[in-house]
């Protein structure tokens, strides 16, 4: 296997560096992206236990934010909620466009690597084959050897490329979708708190 990697060429080395990241970023954002920790099904039930029996202070929010990224949004919806349903409203959206973007962190990267890893192989195939028409040029095509060293650079490099393009491209719309769902879940959430406590109506917030 390391005489494989060797032969790939110089272009080897950004392809493991990528390979390696993609590694990384996907175990992180695997246990990141917990649904059971970023909005766990019971919160928003024990937050309505904690407002029916009159126990929400400074203390509770601050408990309740540091919880979870649902809990933050509950937390700074609860905040504001004496100042109205659009003004508690508002505040849901402001802390959820910062739990949205704590979420799809380093996803990018992941996309971008997704992007950059067959170019960085193409690259490679590049070099590949200016060494072999560089072998051409110095000992003519009777060289065999010679020849079969650049193609294989050019092969290997491309064949790297794809094999950490391919798996890199999957996780990254894997974990946006993830992420898709845990935005809805917080929003229905979100949704039954404000409407909770700002209408008339009986709404459920207990599991579902």
């Amino acid at each position: 296997m390391f005489e494989i990697i060797v032969s790939g060429g110089v272009m080897m080395i950004p392809i493991i560096l990528c390979s390696i990241a993609v590694i990384g970023i996907s175990i992180e954002r695997y246990w990141t992206l917990n649904p059971n920790k970023v909005a766990p099904r019971t919160l928003l039930a024990q937050v309505w236990s904690w407002i029916k029996s009159n126990q929400v202070d400074a203390a509770k929010l601050r408990e309740l934010k540091q919880s979870s990224p649902l809990g933050k949004i509950l937390a700074a919806g609860l905040s504001n909620s004496r100042h109205g349903r659009e003004v508690m409203k508002d505040s849901i959206q402001e802390a959820a466009n910062q739990v949205i973007h704590d979420l799809e962190r380093y996803l990018g990267a992941l996309g971008t690597i997704a992007n950059v890893a067959p170019l960085l192989g193409l690259l490679g195939s590049v070099f590949g084959m200016i060494e072999t028409f560089n072998a051409i040029m110095l000992k003519g095509s009777g060289n065999a050897g010679v020849l079969a060293g650049g193609i294989a650079v050019a092969l290997i490099a491309t064949a790297a490329g794809l094999i950490v393009a391919i798996p890199a491209t999957i996780l990254h719309r894997y974990f946006l979708r993830r992420v898709d769902s845990l935005v809805v879940i917080m929003e229905e959430e979100s949704i039954k708190l404000v409407d909770a406590l700002h209408t008339d109506r009986n709404v459920d917030v207990k599991l579902v």
